[in-house]
């Protein structure tokens, strides 16, 4: 690229002036592949488009109410009393990823927008917990930021914050970029390589969302507006942010079927939350690809929400968890799946038989017995319980029943006789009550 090609290609990417631009519509590919020349054709430019798109119809909803932009959907009225109107009005989604959220949890909302979910996040988990909400609009946010001390004074405790960003690189801090690039203008190719050495460094010394530093991870109707080339790097950061155990509970919009090539290009239906949903089976596979395991549908709208051209898109929300990665290691466990299917497969491909003792590794006892699939099994301890420091591998390939006597011990003899004394010593037991 020419250095006198530079000013122009940052005002037309920054939509600001080149003097002093902002990066808030900056997309990461032109840091990351600048073109040779402006002669080429721009192969971002549609992206570039549809981004544009979303910034402009999501400032003018911060505005003033925009119907369109969001499906019905029922909240806790107690949990909305303390929320300003303009917060409520101006709000966009289509599901309520914070009635599945608990006491303590730190949250992270994808697109917070004017902060409702945050706002309501915030009373659920309670002043132990913590909410950040990420967005990258900045009308969105002065609505959020302005709203803030109000619901604080009204629930007593301040738990939630705002900061600025992309939901798809939640290392960047966008409000510090825009700082930055007040002071220091981009108009020539040092100044952009300049401008690309700060970025990396405050990426590294000071991420906006921190690797393995949240519980929960929620949007509401948000992730659809990722454009299609940074999607897998959208379920990717998410991954990223979430502690072990840590688990994503995502509303959005998808559709039944592909979305063609026409109505993805159409800004409109794009920026209405339409044209870049994924296909239902494909969202949930993003998830598995990412590294999530335990993925689940937690809400599936019956009714569609809009119909185009004989494509359906409706509401689904979804939780997935992190935490499946890690040694195998034998420490003499089994699970019985209870039904009511004849057998199921989990994520890492242990089939579970019905009613059988099926042997797993620490690591997968540990998942089929809590999270997601808490309650589906019955965990078996062995007689001896084998610390994880002593304990070898396990081969978590093919699948293998655990005999009982592997469990109990191979010299197990004991023989217990049935107790006719169901009182313990000191209580005061009715003798009309049998012991089994």
């Amino acid at each position: 690229m020419r250095a006198e090609d530079i000013p122009r290609r940052v005002a037309r990417e920054h939509g600001a002036a080149a003097i002093a631009p902002s990066l808030s519509a900056f997309p990461s590919s032109a840091l990351e592949s600048p073109m040779s020349s402006t002669s080429q054709p721009d192969a971002s430019d549609s992206s570039s488009g549809l981004d544009a798109a979303v910034r402009e119809r999501y400032s003018e909803g911060a505005q003033q109410t925009t119907p369109e932009l969001c499906c019905p959907v029922d909240y806790d009225p107690s949990l909305l009393k303390v929320i300003p109107s303009e917060v409520i009005e101006r709000d966009y989604g289509c599901g309520n990823p914070s009635r599945h959220l608990h006491p303590g949890d730190t949250v992270l909302d994808l697109g917070s927008g004017t902060g409702k979910i945050c706002f309501i996040a915030s009373q659920v988990v309670g002043a132990e917990g913590r909410v950040i909400g990420v967005d990258m609009n900045d009308d969105m946010l002065e609505v959020a930021e302005r709203a803030h001390p109000a619901v604080a004074g009204r629930i007593g405790y301040d738990n939630v914050e705002f900061r600025k960003g992309r939901i798809e690189d939640l290392a960047t801090n966008r409000a510090h970029v825009d700082r930055w690039l007040a002071a220091n203008p981009v108009r020539s190719d040092r100044d952009l390589a300049a401008l690309e050495d700060e970025m990396r460094r405050q990426r590294d010394a000071a991420p906006l969302v921190a690797s393995d530093s949240v519980d929960a991870v929620v949007s509401n109707c948000v992730l659809n507006l990722v454009l299609p080339e940074r999607k897998r790097a959208l379920f990717d950061e998410i991954f990223r942010v979430l502690r072990k155990g840590g688990r994503a509970i995502i509303s959005d919009i998808v559709s039944d079927e592909d979305v063609p090539d026409e109505l993805v290009r159409d800004p409109e239906l794009w920026s209405g939350c339409v044209s870049g949903a994924l296909r239902e089976d494909a969202f949930l596979k993003a998830f598995e690809d990412a590294g999530f395991h335990g993925i689940e549908i937690l809400e599936r709208a019956d009714e569609a929400w809009q119909t185009v051209n004989g494509i359906e898109f409706r509401s689904l929300t979804v939780r997935a968890y992190k935490g499946k990665q890690g040694a195998c290691l034998e420490q003499g466990q089994a699970v019985i799946y209870k039904g009511p299917w004849k057998r199921v497969e989990d994520d890492d491909g242990h089939v579970l038989e019905r009613g059988e003792r099926m042997a797993v590794c620490g690591k997968t006892y540990g998942l089929l017995t809590s999270g997601g699939y808490a309650g589906q099994v019955i965990g078996v301890e062995p007689l001896v319980p084998i610390p994880e420091a002593s304990a070898g591998p396990f081969a978590c390939t093919g699948n293998r029943k655990r005999s009982p006597r592997e469990t109990k011990g191979a010299t197990y003899t004991a023989t217990i006789a049935v107790s006719t004394d169901c009182c313990e010593p000191g209580e005061d037991c009715d003798p009309e009550v049998s012991c089994c």
